[in-house]
């Protein structure tokens, strides 16, 4: 988690699918703005579980697009997702009965910002 935040990913969310899914345990989901910032955040997760933990994904897609990026850890699966293409495949809907879990120091989805009015 810590290596994404280093490079800014955005709305981090970490579902539990234990239960709901026989092909992994967890999703991590977080996007960045551009292609080029999901490729970095990709890369640094990539890098940070290789060093810190010894631990290298099964498999990578998209990387090259850069637009969806899929880690796959088998017993967790990294989504990292540029621009809108999160809102378009929108997984934490599609996964709408796993629970999600909480992650210390992240500042979860932004609400939209209130409109004021000066009366």
């Amino acid at each position: 988690m810590e290596a994404a935040r280093d490079k800014q990913a955005l709305d981090l969310v970490v579902l539990d699918l234990r239960g709901l899914s026989d092909v992994t345990d967890t999703f991590v989901i977080c996007h960045g703005t551009t292609e080029r910032q999901a490729q970095a955040i990709a890369d640094a997760i990539e890098e940070r579980l290789s060093v810190d933990f010894k631990r290298r994904a099964a498999s990578v897609e998209g990387r090259r697009q850069g637009d969806w990026i899929l880690l796959d850890f088998f017993d967790f699966v990294v989504h990292v997702f540029a621009g809108t293409k999160r809102q378009f495949y929108r997984l934490e809907r599609l996964w709408g009965d796993a629970p999600i879990l909480d992650v210390p120091d992240n500042p979860r989805r932004r609400e939209p910002a209130q409109s004021t009015s000066i009366r």
